[in-house]
């Protein structure tokens, strides 16, 4: 199976995949940056139903129905704050995405839409962060049984180009 990981720029609430995924905080009950806009966009059942989940460990992910987002899921995954980099946030991240791509499998999603995690408000570096993303969903794809298609939604362009950059590095993986 060919691995199919690719980066768009765009906005994610507005994506048409079986799921996307939420940057979420590990309350689960909504914030800033990607997580508010999922929060607002999918209306207020989202929160009812977060609420539910009693929060999510760092490096986790659960999932909730989409609501009033396209997506039929919203798969929410706690990354790391960025603390210098020794206190295992790369391994917290790459579970992060580990989780969220698992948990999607498991609801028997073919096509999954990622924000870029934890670089935002969580100080998480991107040239660091995109790498270790796009090793770690190359490599889980190939245990899906379910997933087809994954996508980074790069919300502006600096993302968008260290994303491109960090897929065509292990464009290897892809084969």
């Amino acid at each position: 199976m060919k691995i199919n990981v690719s980066v768009i720029r765009g906005d994610i609430t507005k994506s048409r995949s079986d799921a996307i995924v939420n940057a979420a905080n590990p309350s689960l009950l909504g914030g800033g940056g990607v997580d508010g806009a999922i929060h607002r966009a999918a209306g207020p059942r989202l929160q009812a139903a977060c609420r539910r989940l009693n929060g999510c460990m760092v490096g986790e992910a659960k999932i909730t129905p989409g609501f009033d987002l396209r997506a039929a899921y919203v798969v929410h995954t706690a990354g790391p704050v960025w603390q210098g980099g020794g206190y295992g946030e790369s391994e917290l991240l790459a579970n992060s995405y580990r989780n969220s791509l698992l948990v999607a499998d498991a609801h028997r999603c073919r096509t999954v839409d990622f924000p870029s995690i934890s670089t935002g408000v969580y100080g998480f570096p991107l040239v660091k962060a995109a790498p270790v993303a796009v090793r770690t969903l190359m490599a889980t794809m190939r245990t899906c049984q379910y997933v087809r298609r994954v996508r980074i939604v790069a919300f502006d362009a600096h993302t968008y180009e260290t994303f491109a950059a960090a897929i065509a590095a292990n464009a290897e993986m892809a084969v």
